[in-house]
């Protein structure tokens, strides 16, 4: 698929992230403002809020956008997500009529006047171990290249659940988290902030349709359940997940914050994009296996800027097309128990990592445990991220003159508090 072109100029821009290909959905406010659901077109979004209160903009029988997210549009399913995206692309196309022109030009906010917010409302959040070069990366380090991936990995995709509420928008500041920390050389552990403080470079699946309780769902059931993606940093705390892992996995190292971008980049946006999971050795059991391609091809950078630098150093460039499960698999896979799914959950893919160095998703690989720190742009290392650093991350995927981008996912790494248990604290 070509660019489709818009009489919303900047959309035609062909290194732009929002052409009227992409059209995705987030919350928004402006000054002194309530915030409202609104579609990102070139340097602009489309508030449908006002849309829809004015009268010119209708996919229900009820208001659905006279709320602070998504949901209640998620929850309407597949047939009207496809309607509004074609009723979007008719009014914001260049074939449409003057007049319809300039009755929606008047809904057009532009960007940099706006407040982004969260674009869902998250009960359930689950994070996925789905990039088989990841794990191989990190069984490598702890337990030797011939036992690096798990017994299951190849038979199913591996997860933890997560915690919902430390779901949080770009830009949000993170602070560096205490908790046990025990070196393999110390007799007992120490209470004390996270000296090994990570990112890892995932997409998030944003639920748009439930599960019934007691029911599991297909892969292409799964797929049809997706609304679409988000960037997802799932901050990790390397050192106290080591000492807590075990037997149960991630807890407190992982429940610090989940940074998302705040646009959902819809599915139906990324349908010219698809590829397929790799091949496979070994089999998946039917109930897995997919009945198409249901990756996607997307660049995804990482960009890591210390406090003061006048730029930030590129560290990672990956995709999403390397993940061995798709998240239709995964989320199959989460309903087997007949466990429901809820509009607006999250599944985190897990670290995208390629087969290079410079692919990987994680300063926990690419600095291989802390044994060999990554050079910075201007002098510097890192092993791990340092205080004041800020993270970023940007996806988009390539068309024939066009992106389909996701806007930025980033965080600022503040010191960790005085110990919250001291006295006096």
């Amino acid at each position: 698929m070509s660019l489709l072109t818009s009489w919303v100029e900047s959309a035609n821009a062909p290194d732009g992230q929002f052409p009227l290909n992409n059209l995705p959905c987030g919350i928004f406010s402006t000054a002194g403002g309530r915030r409202r659901c609104g579609v990102a077109i070139g340097d602009q979004i489309l508030d449908v809020t006002a849309l829809e209160q004015g009268g010119l903009l209708s996919v229900h029988d009820h208001p659905v956008f006279d709320r602070p997210s998504w949901n209640a549009f998620m929850a309407l399913g597949p047939e009207t997500w496809r309607a509004f995206r074609a009723r979007l692309h008719a009014m914001l196309g260049k074939e449409a009529s003057q007049a319809d022109r300039q009755a929606w030009s008047g809904a057009l906010v532009p960007q940099a006047d706006a407040a982004l917010h969260l674009p869902v409302e998250t009960r359930g959040y689950a994070d996925f171990y789905g990039c088989r070069n990841h794990a191989f990366n990190v069984g490598t380090m702890f337990r030797g290249p011939e036992n690096a991936l798990p017994p299951n990995y190849l038979h199913l995709p591996i997860a933890y659940s997560g915690r919902a509420s430390s779901i949080v928008i770009s830009g949000t500041e993170i602070r560096r988290p205490w908790g046990q920390l025990k070196a393999p050389d110390e007799a007992a552990p120490r209470f004390a902030p996270c000296e090994r403080f990570d990112f890892e470079l995932e997409l998030g699946a944003i639920v748009g349709q439930p599960s019934e309780f007691g029911r599991p769902v297909s892969v292409a059931q799964a797929y049809e359940m997706i609304f679409g993606y988000v960037l997802l940093n799932d901050w990790s705390a390397r050192d106290i997940q080591t000492w807590e892992y075990q037997p149960l996995g991630p807890f407190q190292a992982k429940a610090t914050a989940n940074t998302i971008s705040p646009w959902i980049v819809t599915s139906l946006a990324l349908e010219p994009f698809h590829v397929s999971t790799p091949e496979r050795d070994t089999p998946l059991l039917p109930h897995l296996r997919e009945p198409g391609p249901m990756l996607y091809d997307i660049d995804l950078d990482v960009l890591l800027q210390p406090d003061g630098a006048q730029h930030a150093t590129t560290i990672t460039r990956s995709n999403y097309r390397e993940m061995y499960y798709s998240a239709p698999q995964n989320l199959a896979h989460h309903t087997t128990s007949g466990c429901p799914m809820e509009v607006g959950d999250m599944l985190g893919s897990g670290t995208i990592s390629g087969t290079t160095r410079q692919s990987r998703g994680s300063l926990l690989e690419l600095s291989w445990g802390g044994k060999e720190p990554i050079g910075l742009d201007g002098g510097g290392t890192r092993s791990f991220i340092e205080d004041n650093d800020t993270i970023v991350f940007r996806g988009a995927a390539r068309g024939d003159g066009y992106l389909i981008g996701f806007g930025e996912c980033a965080g600022k790494l503040l010191p960790a508090h005085a110990d919250p248990y001291a006295r006096g604290a």
